[in-house]
């Protein structure tokens, strides 16, 4: 199962204006979504409604010419597992044109269901939303600034405490992924507020203490010469706190073995 994957659902599970943005109504609880069959069935998403409803969303990052027959088997099962038909959305989010057709016909036969372009939905309203997941699936929009539209989301994510930060930081750098933005990501979140927790993540830690060698070589090279090998080694092993911790550390050691040990 694809990263994206993973995160939007997890998304979706916790949010109710990009529900409604998909044209679904607002999920009262989310269901087992693996369908026992005679080949094994796992839809994206199954959820009921408060009115009993069931709403099944698929997510899909390419165009697959199959896709009105896997959504028809999709339904059938939900029938058979559920005792009702569920309404159905797929959401695309991929780059390419949306190419798929969201209805199977045939003899006495027509079956359909809707499909949502992520693009389509309105972006502005998703980075308005005080919900970050909200504002997280807005990456993926049409909005035209997405630095800038990356810019928000982060400062929104600061604003979090260190656990949260951590968990949807990760989300839109995977979901950045998806258009290609993983570097604007990672040049922003690299101006975001730091708390000590944070510098654990796999993406801010690594950044933060990028900048923070830039800033300290230079002191480094000052105050005891040019860094040998064995230095710049270990430097590069050192946790980011522990490289932020050394600032303080350049004017009062008395050699680069007791600056570092």
């Amino acid at each position: 199962m694809h990263e994206y994957d993973v995160v939007f659902k997890l998304i979706l599970q916790s949010v109710d204006l990009t529900i409604r943005e998909l044209g679904a109504t607002p999920i009262a609880r989310w269901l087992n979504v693996e369908l026992p069959e005679v080949r094994n069935t796992r839809v994206d998403l199954l959820g009921e409604t408060a009115a009993g409803d069931l709403i099944h969303i698929e997510l899909q990052s390419t165009n697959d010419p199959d896709m009105p027959l896997r959504m028809a088997e999709y339904c059938l099962r939900v029938r058979r597992n559920f005792r009702k038909f569920p309404q159905q959305i797929l959401v695309y989010l991929g780059n390419a044109p949306l190419k798929m057709e969201s209805e199977l016909n045939g003899p006495k036969l027509t079956y359909s269901y809707r499909i949502v372009d992520i693009r389509d939905l309105d972006g502005e309203r998703l980075l308005a939303s005080p919900e970050v997941g909200d504002n997280i699936v807005a990456i993926l929009t049409s909005l035209p600034d997405r630095r800038a539209t990356i810019r928000r989301i982060v400062q929104r994510i600061a604003g979090l405490g260190p656990g949260q930060q951590e968990a949807m930081l990760r989300r839109l750098s995977i979901l950045a992924g998806l258009r290609n933005l993983g570097q604007v990501v990672e040049e922003e979140a690299e101006k975001m507020p730091i708390t000590e927790d944070i510098l654990d993540h796999d993406l801010i830690g690594p950044a933060t203490k990028k900048g923070a060698l830039e800033v300290l070589r230079p002191q480094i090279e000052e105050r005891f010469g040019p860094i040998p090998a064995w230095a710049e080694e270990r430097l590069s092993g050192m946790h980011p706190r522990a490289v932020i911790a050394l600032g303080p550390r350049v004017l009062h050691a008395k050699s680069l073995e007791e600056f570092l040990q």
